[in-house]
């Protein structure tokens, strides 16, 4: 992938669908970030807060978008288990830039209308009345309230996050 100087502009299929939804959100812009503890450090929130959106894709050809929090990371052994599936692995970035043309590439926002795949969060995501995720760039993001995009977004709840202690390893034993 190569260093992007300036980001796209914000999904213009996500604004409408918060629109039609009645989602109010907050745009948020923001210098060019790639990763989503980046992003919720340039943003000055919590990353547990920010919805990270992976795409995956079932050894059936069944793709999925799945979203854990920023802070965490995809356990692809539960997403296997939440799929139903015998193997699950990531989409790689030629998978990715086909099914999401009008996105940079991991910034996928988690709604199932716009890219017509479901959408699973992790348990995790619920924590939080308000959530952040990309908005299709590398430089904006939108905050909406969790319960009204989860309804309007159909989502369903699986255990999705690998389980990491975050204590540093000196305190482990």
């Amino acid at each position: 992938m190569t260093v992007q100087e300036t980001a796209r502009p914000p999904h213009a299929g996500l604004l409408d669908w918060l629109a039609s939804h009645e989602i109010q959100y907050e745009l948020h812009e923001h210098p060019v970030s790639f990763t989503a503890r980046e992003t919720a450090r340039i943003e000055h929130i919590d990353p547990r807060t920010f919805a990270k959106t992976v795409a995956v894709v079932a050894d059936d050809g069944r793709r999925a978008l799945l979203v854990i929090n920023g802070a965490d990371m995809l356990d692809l052994v539960k997403a296997r288990r939440a799929m139903n599936a015998r193997h699950v692995r990531l989409l790689t970035e030629a998978e990715l830039a086909e099914l999401a043309p009008s996105c940079d590439l991991g910034t996928i926002p988690p709604v199932a209308d716009i890219f017509t795949l479901p959408v699973m969060a992790d348990f995790a995501v619920r924590d939080d009345p308000r959530i952040t995720f990309h908005a299709g760039s590398h430089g904006f993001c939108v905050r909406v309230d969790r319960a009204a995009w989860e309804h309007a977004a159909a989502i369903q709840y699986a255990d999705l996050a690998e389980e990491r202690d975050a204590r540093p390893r000196w305190a482990l034993s």
